[in-house]
Protein backbone atom coordinates (compact mmCIF):
# COMPACT_ATOMS: atom_id res chain seq x y z
CA UNK A 1 0.00 0.00 0.00
CA UNK A 2 3.29 2.19 0.40
CA UNK A 3 4.22 1.45 -2.60
CA UNK A 4 1.20 2.11 -4.49
CA UNK A 5 0.36 5.54 -2.17
CA UNK A 6 4.61 6.83 -2.71
CA UNK A 7 3.44 6.22 -6.60
CA UNK A 8 0.35 7.63 -6.74
CA UNK A 9 2.60 11.11 -4.97
CA UNK A 10 5.25 10.90 -8.07
CA UNK A 11 2.62 11.08 -10.33
CA UNK A 12 0.98 13.98 -8.85
CA UNK A 13 4.26 15.90 -8.63
CA UNK A 14 5.13 15.54 -12.43
CA UNK A 15 1.79 15.55 -14.06
CA UNK A 16 0.53 18.91 -14.10
CA UNK A 17 -2.85 17.82 -14.01
CA UNK A 18 -2.81 15.25 -11.15
CA UNK A 19 -5.55 15.94 -8.67
CA UNK A 20 -7.71 18.60 -10.94
CA UNK A 21 -10.46 17.65 -12.20
CA UNK A 22 -10.77 19.98 -14.99
CA UNK A 23 -7.33 19.26 -15.80
CA UNK A 24 -8.08 15.48 -16.50
CA UNK A 25 -10.92 15.68 -18.69
CA UNK A 26 -13.47 15.94 -16.42
CA UNK A 27 -16.84 16.43 -18.66
CA UNK A 28 -19.77 18.88 -18.02
CA UNK A 29 -22.10 16.26 -16.96
CA UNK A 30 -19.82 15.44 -14.13
CA UNK A 31 -17.93 12.76 -15.74
CA UNK A 32 -14.18 12.56 -15.84
CA UNK A 33 -11.22 11.01 -17.54
CA UNK A 34 -9.19 10.30 -14.04
CA UNK A 35 -6.67 7.58 -13.92
CA UNK A 36 -6.92 4.84 -11.67
CA UNK A 37 -3.99 6.51 -9.32
CA UNK A 38 -5.56 9.77 -9.02
CA UNK A 39 -9.26 8.37 -7.89
CA UNK A 40 -6.49 6.30 -5.23
CA UNK A 41 -5.58 9.28 -3.28
CA UNK A 42 -7.17 9.73 -0.23
CA UNK A 43 -7.12 12.60 2.24
CA UNK A 44 -7.55 11.79 6.49
CA UNK A 45 -9.75 14.05 8.43
CA UNK A 46 -9.13 14.06 12.06
CA UNK A 47 -12.14 16.11 13.55
CA UNK A 48 -12.24 16.78 17.47
CA UNK A 49 -15.65 16.22 17.82
CA UNK A 50 -19.56 15.68 17.40
CA UNK A 51 -20.37 17.86 20.48
CA UNK A 52 -20.15 20.99 18.38
CA UNK A 53 -22.29 22.04 15.46
CA UNK A 54 -19.10 23.96 13.96
CA UNK A 55 -17.05 20.94 13.93
CA UNK A 56 -19.84 18.89 12.04
CA UNK A 57 -19.82 21.32 9.23
CA UNK A 58 -16.10 21.41 9.54
CA UNK A 59 -15.73 17.99 9.07
CA UNK A 60 -18.53 17.87 6.40
CA UNK A 61 -17.27 21.02 4.63
CA UNK A 62 -13.35 19.76 3.91
CA UNK A 63 -14.91 16.34 3.02
CA UNK A 64 -17.41 17.80 -0.14
CA UNK A 65 -14.49 20.29 -0.95
CA UNK A 66 -11.75 17.66 -1.62
CA UNK A 67 -13.88 15.11 -2.85
CA UNK A 68 -14.58 17.94 -5.72
CA UNK A 69 -11.36 17.93 -6.43
CA UNK A 70 -11.50 14.54 -6.76
CA UNK A 71 -9.99 12.96 -3.59
CA UNK A 72 -11.48 10.57 -1.27
CA UNK A 73 -11.36 11.47 1.97
CA UNK A 74 -11.78 9.38 5.51
CA UNK A 75 -13.45 11.38 7.90
CA UNK A 76 -13.20 10.42 11.39
CA UNK A 77 -14.09 12.28 15.07
CA UNK A 78 -12.39 12.05 18.11
CA UNK A 79 -15.14 12.90 20.79
CA UNK A 80 -12.70 14.78 22.92
CA UNK A 81 -10.72 12.07 23.61
CA UNK A 82 -7.31 12.60 22.79
CA UNK A 83 -6.45 9.03 23.09
CA UNK A 84 -9.29 8.45 20.61
CA UNK A 85 -8.03 10.71 18.07
CA UNK A 86 -4.48 9.30 17.82
CA UNK A 87 -5.60 6.14 17.67
CA UNK A 88 -7.44 6.84 14.70
CA UNK A 89 -5.08 8.19 12.69
CA UNK A 90 -2.69 5.91 13.10
CA UNK A 91 -5.53 3.62 11.77
CA UNK A 92 -5.49 6.14 8.64
CA UNK A 93 -1.95 6.08 8.07
CA UNK A 94 -2.19 2.45 8.56
CA UNK A 95 -4.29 2.56 5.80
CA UNK A 96 -1.76 4.20 3.60
CA UNK A 97 -4.12 7.50 3.61
CA UNK A 98 -1.82 10.23 1.19
CA UNK A 99 -2.01 13.14 3.19
CA UNK A 100 -3.79 14.46 7.35
CA UNK A 101 -5.48 17.23 7.63
CA UNK A 102 -5.90 17.28 11.78
CA UNK A 103 -7.63 19.67 14.20
CA UNK A 104 -6.34 18.25 17.59
CA UNK A 105 -7.95 17.93 20.56
CA UNK A 106 -4.57 18.15 22.42
CA UNK A 107 -2.78 20.18 20.84
CA UNK A 108 0.69 18.38 22.86
CA UNK A 109 -0.52 14.78 22.38
CA UNK A 110 0.34 14.07 18.63
CA UNK A 111 3.89 14.15 18.28
CA UNK A 112 4.44 10.43 17.94
CA UNK A 113 1.48 9.64 15.76
CA UNK A 114 2.71 12.46 13.66
CA UNK A 115 6.29 10.88 13.47
CA UNK A 116 4.77 8.03 12.12
CA UNK A 117 2.81 10.06 9.53
CA UNK A 118 6.34 11.43 8.18
CA UNK A 119 8.17 7.73 8.32
CA UNK A 120 5.34 7.16 6.19
CA UNK A 121 5.67 10.38 3.84
CA UNK A 122 2.91 11.82 4.70
CA UNK A 123 2.36 15.67 4.85
CA UNK A 124 -0.06 16.91 7.63
CA UNK A 125 -2.25 20.28 7.69
CA UNK A 126 -2.93 21.36 10.87
CA UNK A 127 -6.55 22.89 10.83
CA UNK A 128 -7.57 25.91 13.07
CA UNK A 129 -5.92 24.56 16.16
CA UNK A 130 -2.38 24.66 16.17
CA UNK A 131 -0.60 20.72 16.49
CA UNK A 132 2.55 21.06 19.36
CA UNK A 133 5.80 19.79 19.64
CA UNK A 134 6.27 18.41 16.26
CA UNK A 135 8.42 19.35 13.24
CA UNK A 136 6.00 17.24 11.30
CA UNK A 137 3.30 20.00 10.88
CA UNK A 138 3.80 21.06 6.96
CA UNK A 139 1.04 24.14 6.98
CA UNK A 140 -1.60 25.62 9.39
CA UNK A 141 -5.03 26.92 8.34
CA UNK A 142 -6.53 29.08 10.58
CA UNK A 143 -8.34 32.27 11.72
CA UNK A 144 -6.71 35.06 13.28
CA UNK A 145 -6.70 33.99 16.63
CA UNK A 146 -5.33 36.83 18.76
CA UNK A 147 -8.04 39.34 16.70
CA UNK A 148 -11.25 37.03 17.91
CA UNK A 149 -10.50 37.69 21.67
CA UNK A 150 -9.91 41.42 20.54
CA UNK A 151 -13.16 41.76 19.04
CA UNK A 152 -14.55 39.88 22.05
CA UNK A 153 -13.02 42.08 24.15
CA UNK A 154 -13.76 45.06 22.15
CA UNK A 155 -17.14 44.67 22.14
CA UNK A 156 -17.64 44.75 26.05
CA UNK A 157 -15.29 48.13 26.56
CA UNK A 158 -17.73 49.39 23.22
CA UNK A 159 -21.34 48.55 25.30
CA UNK A 160 -20.42 49.21 28.67
CA UNK A 161 -19.55 53.08 27.12
CA UNK A 162 -15.71 52.65 28.38
CA UNK A 163 -14.32 53.35 24.89
CA UNK A 164 -16.04 56.38 23.73
CA UNK A 165 -16.05 57.92 27.28
CA UNK A 166 -19.45 58.15 27.68
CA UNK A 167 -19.50 55.57 31.29
CA UNK A 168 -16.42 55.63 33.94
CA UNK A 169 -17.38 52.71 35.64
CA UNK A 170 -16.39 50.71 37.63
CA UNK A 171 -18.05 47.66 36.04
CA UNK A 172 -17.87 44.03 36.90
CA UNK A 173 -16.60 41.59 34.69
CA UNK A 174 -15.63 38.04 34.79
CA UNK A 175 -13.23 36.08 32.52
CA UNK A 176 -13.60 32.72 31.22
CA UNK A 177 -11.20 30.83 28.69
CA UNK A 178 -11.11 28.28 26.28
CA UNK A 179 -9.59 24.72 26.83
CA UNK A 180 -5.61 24.97 28.55
CA UNK A 181 -4.81 21.81 25.89
CA UNK A 182 -5.88 24.05 22.81
CA UNK A 183 -2.85 26.00 21.66
CA UNK A 184 -6.04 29.05 20.36
CA UNK A 185 -6.59 29.20 24.12
CA UNK A 186 -3.47 31.84 24.97
CA UNK A 187 -4.83 33.56 21.85
CA UNK A 188 -7.81 34.46 22.24
CA UNK A 189 -7.27 35.09 26.09
CA UNK A 190 -3.99 36.87 25.25
CA UNK A 191 -5.86 39.15 22.42
CA UNK A 192 -8.74 39.92 24.81
CA UNK A 193 -6.92 40.98 27.95
CA UNK A 194 -4.83 43.45 25.39
CA UNK A 195 -8.06 45.73 25.14
CA UNK A 196 -9.11 45.03 28.59
CA UNK A 197 -5.92 45.37 30.29
CA UNK A 198 -6.00 49.42 30.75
CA UNK A 199 -10.08 49.35 31.64
CA UNK A 200 -8.13 47.16 34.61
CA UNK A 201 -5.78 48.65 35.35
CA UNK A 202 -7.72 52.12 35.86
CA UNK A 203 -10.78 50.42 37.75
CA UNK A 204 -12.71 50.60 35.36
CA UNK A 205 -13.05 47.04 34.78
CA UNK A 206 -13.29 45.06 37.78
CA UNK A 207 -12.91 41.25 38.38
CA UNK A 208 -14.57 40.33 41.79
CA UNK A 209 -13.30 37.23 41.84
CA UNK A 210 -9.79 38.10 41.39
CA UNK A 211 -9.55 35.59 38.98
CA UNK A 212 -6.93 37.04 36.28
CA UNK A 213 -4.69 34.80 35.04
CA UNK A 214 -5.39 31.99 31.84
CA UNK A 215 -4.67 29.23 34.55
CA UNK A 216 -7.11 30.42 36.72
CA UNK A 217 -10.03 30.68 33.87
CA UNK A 218 -9.76 27.88 31.49
CA UNK A 219 -12.49 25.70 30.61
CA UNK A 220 -11.53 21.87 29.64
CA UNK A 221 -12.46 20.59 26.69
CA UNK A 222 -14.41 23.88 25.98
CA UNK A 223 -17.47 22.19 27.83
CA UNK A 224 -20.38 24.76 28.82
CA UNK A 225 -21.08 21.94 31.91
CA UNK A 226 -17.59 22.95 33.20
CA UNK A 227 -18.36 26.89 32.55
CA UNK A 228 -21.81 26.85 34.40
CA UNK A 229 -20.40 25.42 37.52
CA UNK A 230 -17.54 27.69 37.42
CA UNK A 231 -19.74 30.65 37.07
CA UNK A 232 -22.30 29.25 39.89
CA UNK A 233 -19.08 29.29 42.22
CA UNK A 234 -18.37 33.25 41.14
CA UNK A 235 -22.04 34.20 41.39
CA UNK A 236 -21.61 32.55 45.41
CA UNK A 237 -18.49 34.08 46.36
CA UNK A 238 -17.82 37.06 45.03
CA UNK A 239 -21.52 38.62 44.03
CA UNK A 240 -23.68 38.68 46.86
CA UNK A 241 -24.03 41.90 46.91
CA UNK A 242 -23.43 42.94 43.69
CA UNK A 243 -23.98 42.11 40.22
CA UNK A 244 -22.20 41.38 36.77
CA UNK A 245 -22.04 43.97 34.25
CA UNK A 246 -20.21 41.04 31.53
CA UNK A 247 -19.13 38.09 31.39
CA UNK A 248 -15.79 37.50 28.39
CA UNK A 249 -16.45 34.07 27.15
CA UNK A 250 -14.69 32.76 24.21
CA UNK A 251 -17.15 30.30 22.73
CA UNK A 252 -20.82 29.80 22.28
CA UNK A 253 -21.17 26.25 24.37
CA UNK A 254 -19.36 28.06 27.20
CA UNK A 255 -21.51 31.05 26.72
CA UNK A 256 -24.43 28.94 27.26
CA UNK A 257 -23.12 27.16 30.38
CA UNK A 258 -22.78 30.97 31.97
CA UNK A 259 -26.10 32.00 30.62
CA UNK A 260 -27.53 29.21 32.36
CA UNK A 261 -25.83 29.84 35.83
CA UNK A 262 -26.82 33.47 35.51
CA UNK A 263 -30.62 32.83 35.24
CA UNK A 264 -30.57 30.53 37.74
CA UNK A 265 -29.41 33.72 40.08
CA UNK A 266 -32.16 35.49 38.63
CA UNK A 267 -30.33 37.23 36.06
CA UNK A 268 -32.86 38.43 32.81
CA UNK A 269 -35.55 39.69 35.12
CA UNK A 270 -36.56 43.48 34.89
CA UNK A 271 -34.58 44.05 37.92
CA UNK A 272 -31.70 42.58 37.11
CA UNK A 273 -30.59 42.60 33.63
CA UNK A 274 -28.22 39.97 32.07
CA UNK A 275 -24.47 41.23 31.28
CA UNK A 276 -23.19 41.88 28.04
CA UNK A 277 -22.04 37.78 27.56
CA UNK A 278 -19.82 36.89 24.41
CA UNK A 279 -19.22 34.07 22.38
CA UNK A 280 -17.66 32.33 19.59
CA UNK A 281 -18.30 30.51 16.45
CA UNK A 282 -21.56 31.45 15.38
CA UNK A 283 -23.86 28.41 16.36
CA UNK A 284 -27.73 28.20 16.21
CA UNK A 285 -28.18 27.81 19.91
CA UNK A 286 -26.52 31.17 20.43
CA UNK A 287 -27.77 33.36 17.54
CA UNK A 288 -30.99 32.47 18.14
CA UNK A 289 -30.05 33.92 22.22
CA UNK A 290 -28.66 36.41 20.81
CA UNK A 291 -32.06 37.38 18.88
CA UNK A 292 -33.97 36.51 22.16
CA UNK A 293 -31.62 38.95 24.01
CA UNK A 294 -29.41 36.83 26.07
CA UNK A 295 -26.24 36.08 25.06
CA UNK A 296 -24.65 39.22 23.65
CA UNK A 297 -22.07 38.83 20.79
CA UNK A 298 -20.35 36.18 18.95
CA UNK A 299 -17.77 35.91 16.40
CA UNK A 300 -18.07 34.32 13.33
CA UNK A 301 -15.56 32.00 11.37
CA UNK A 302 -16.80 31.35 8.26
CA UNK A 303 -15.56 27.44 8.06
CA UNK A 304 -16.62 26.84 4.78
CA UNK A 305 -13.56 29.51 3.56
CA UNK A 306 -11.70 27.75 6.38
CA UNK A 307 -12.02 24.13 4.44
CA UNK A 308 -11.28 25.52 0.89
CA UNK A 309 -8.28 27.28 2.73
CA UNK A 310 -6.91 23.52 4.08
CA UNK A 311 -8.22 21.69 0.86
CA UNK A 312 -6.22 24.05 -1.47
CA UNK A 313 -3.01 23.27 1.09
CA UNK A 314 -3.58 19.73 0.89
CA UNK A 315 -3.83 19.70 -3.44
CA UNK A 316 -0.93 22.22 -3.41
CA UNK A 317 1.53 20.20 -1.10
CA UNK A 318 0.72 16.67 -2.94
CA UNK A 319 0.56 18.76 -6.32
CA UNK A 320 4.59 19.63 -5.21
CA UNK A 321 3.39 23.00 -4.99
CA UNK A 322 3.72 26.01 -2.09
CA UNK A 323 0.90 26.87 -0.68
CA UNK A 324 -0.21 30.22 -0.20
CA UNK A 325 0.12 31.73 3.62
CA UNK A 326 0.35 35.27 4.90
CA UNK A 327 2.05 34.32 8.45
CA UNK A 328 5.51 33.53 8.65
CA UNK A 329 6.24 34.21 11.59
CA UNK A 330 3.51 34.11 14.81
CA UNK A 331 3.04 30.03 14.93
CA UNK A 332 5.72 28.98 16.17
CA UNK A 333 4.50 25.39 17.87
CA UNK A 334 7.91 24.36 19.74
CA UNK A 335 9.54 22.75 16.89
CA UNK A 336 9.05 24.96 14.28
CA UNK A 337 7.38 28.06 13.12
CA UNK A 338 4.21 26.63 11.05
CA UNK A 339 3.62 28.58 8.19
CA UNK A 340 0.08 29.11 8.23
CA UNK A 341 -2.89 30.96 6.38
CA UNK A 342 -5.04 33.28 8.64
CA UNK A 343 -8.93 33.99 7.74
CA UNK A 344 -10.52 37.46 9.16
CA UNK A 345 -13.35 36.66 11.82
CA UNK A 346 -16.34 38.49 12.27
CA UNK A 347 -18.19 40.36 15.40
CA UNK A 348 -21.60 39.23 15.41
CA UNK A 349 -24.53 40.79 17.29
CA UNK A 350 -28.41 41.25 17.31
CA UNK A 351 -27.72 44.15 14.74
CA UNK A 352 -25.81 42.62 12.02
CA UNK A 353 -26.52 38.80 12.41
CA UNK A 354 -29.00 39.09 9.17
CA UNK A 355 -26.62 40.60 7.10
CA UNK A 356 -23.60 38.30 8.47
CA UNK A 357 -24.98 35.04 9.08
CA UNK A 358 -28.37 34.41 7.05
CA UNK A 359 -27.87 37.00 3.51
CA UNK A 360 -24.09 34.60 3.15
CA UNK A 361 -26.33 31.52 3.30
CA UNK A 362 -24.04 30.23 6.62
CA UNK A 363 -27.26 29.73 8.31
CA UNK A 364 -30.60 29.12 6.67
CA UNK A 365 -33.24 31.80 8.16
CA UNK A 366 -35.60 28.95 8.85
CA UNK A 367 -32.79 27.16 11.80
CA UNK A 368 -33.58 30.60 13.71
CA UNK A 369 -37.32 30.41 14.07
Amino acid sequence: MTNFRAASLLLAVTTSCALLLTACGQNSEGGSQESKDEKDLTIGISMPTKSSERWIADGANMSAGLKKSGFRTSLQYGEDDPDQQVAQIENMITQGVDALVVAAINGEALSNVLQQAADARIPVISYDRLILGSPHVAYYASFDNEKVGKLQATYIVEKLGLKDGSKKGPFNIELFAGSNDDNNTKYFFNGAMEVLKPYLDKKQLVVRSKQTRLAQVTTLRWDGGTAQKRMDDLLTSSYSTARVDAVLSPYDGISIGILSALKSDDYGSPAKPLPIVTGQDAEVASVKSIIANQQTQTVYKDTRALAKVAADMVIAVLDGKKPEINDDSTYDNGKKVVPAYLLDPISVDKANYRKVLVDSGYIKAEELR
